[in-house]
């Protein structure tokens, strides 16, 4: 059994940056992958790219320095900037390793199982990434049985999918984004959506995502949400795709793309939604307002004409509430991702209801030893963030450090 002070599970931005704040605080510890590092980002669609702009990439000891901080990598160069980011301070990660048990036997030590055997650390710090288990709605199970079915980290481009008409169900981010290029690609798609705040990709001469880091936007705590649920709803809708431009239902709509209400199951071959498409676009509207006004004000503030356009005119009667799926080729569900720490943490009391652990800036409230990096709302909106996910490493680090120091030495 190989034996260390910490050990690290997930080889993503935040297991990374962890294992940086670790390595400089000369903290003897692994980070263990399953796949290969950046393995979440490998999984995203072949012209995915980042909705935040390139000077987003802040991480311990390394930001992004190339030729281009106000555009939007795509995947492949995410990978690469892992891979780097890794190689610049040798970062000790082992590939292909699989957790498949976790046992606390001691007071003070966490034993792993492993796929390439045993491992040991007084420190367990999960930084297995905000997408962890696919999410699908109730009635998904309804849809006929010869209607290729897929989640969104199976999509890899429209060539690879079947011929024929596409259902998408949940328009947050990448359903939206993928509604889009699907659509560009000359597919017929009908949507299914949900609510989903949208904003416009520039303001004044600034990216959006500037702007909400000057209001704060991104440094709200979970207790700033109006209920513990809301973790769950979509980021604002927006694309880096083409250069970066506004992506949101009306835009969706223009493009050709049917818009239907909440999906509510399949009878008969036919699909059913809820009468809610109005519903849904008017909430998006009203959280567009809300960011909107706090935008101008501090626009206002620094002294920056600002023009803040009104919504237009939404008419959701053409709203189909059954659709025929004869002549569809596939159907892809984007309806987001839930956490799914219980399938390989033996404490489930460590978790609330949704599945997000009970934690403090990190550490959990439950298990003493146990950290998580990466986890959406870990400490703030942006903790899954490249934008956030450096500032939580540092803070986790230092915890695991002061409890390593008090704890007994490792034999």
């Amino acid at each position: 059994m190989e034996r260390f002070d910490a050990i690290v599970v997930g080889a993503g931005q935040a297991g990374l940056a962890v294992s940086h704040e670790l390595s400089a605080a000369g903290i003897e510890h692994i980070v263990l992958e399953r796949g290969r590092i950046g393995q979440t980002w490998r999984q995203r669609w072949d012209s995915f790219c980042l909705v935040t702009p390139n000077w987003t990439v802040r991480l311990p000891g390394f930001a992004y320095s190339g030729p281009d901080p106000d555009g939007f990598m795509p995947r492949d160069e995410i990978v690469g900037i892992l891979e780097k980011y890794a190689k610049s301070f040798g970062a000790p990660v082992r590939e292909g390793v699989t957790v498949t048990a976790v046992e606390s036997p001691s007071t003070g030590s966490f034993t792993l199982r492993t796929t390439t055997g045993d491992f040991q650390s007084r420190i367990l710090i999960s930084a297995t990434g905000a997408y962890q288990s696919a999410h699908r709605p109730p009635g998904a199970e309804t849809l006929p049985p010869g209607l290729p079915q897929m989640d969104v980290h199976i999509f890899r481009n429209e060539r690879a999918l079947p011929l024929g008409r596409v259902l998408i169900v949940g328009s947050g981010q990448s359903g939206a984004q993928i509604a889009e290029e699907l659509r560009e690609a000359g597919r017929e798609i009908v949507l299914s959506c949900g609510k989903a705040p949208w904003v416009p990709r520039r303001l004044a001469g600034r990216d959006i995502v500037w702007w909400l880091a000057e209001v704060g936007f991104f440094d709200q705590p979970v207790e700033a949400l109006p209920s513990p649920a809301a973790r769950l709803i979509s980021n604002p809708l927006v694309t880096g795709h083409g250069g970066g431009r506004d992506l949101n239902l009306r835009t969706l709509r223009a493009m050709g793309v049917t818009l239907t209400g909440r999906f509510l199951g399949a009878q008969g071959g036919v699909a059913r939604f809820a009468p809610d498409l109005g519903a849904c676009v008017a909430w998006g509207d009203q959280r567009y307002r809300d960011l909107m006004t706090l935008i101008a004000g501090r626009a206002a503030a620094l002294g920056i004409p600002m023009e803040i356009d009104e919504p237009g005119p939404f008419d959701d009667a053409e709203a189909p509430e059954t659709v025929d799926l004869s002549g569809f080729g596939v159907a892809i569900f984007t309806t987001g991702f839930r956490p799914d720490y219980r399938s390989w943490l033996p404490w489930p009391h460590a978790f609330d209801d949704l599945g997000f652990p009970l934690q403090r800036d990190g550490a959990s409230l439950i298990v003493p030893g146990l950290y998580f990096a990466g986890v959406h709302f870990l400490r703030t909106r942006k903790s899954a963030l490249f934008l956030g996910a450096g500032e939580d490493a540092g803070i986790v680090a230092r915890q695991a450090v002061i409890a390593l120091a008090g704890s007994e030495p490792r034999t």
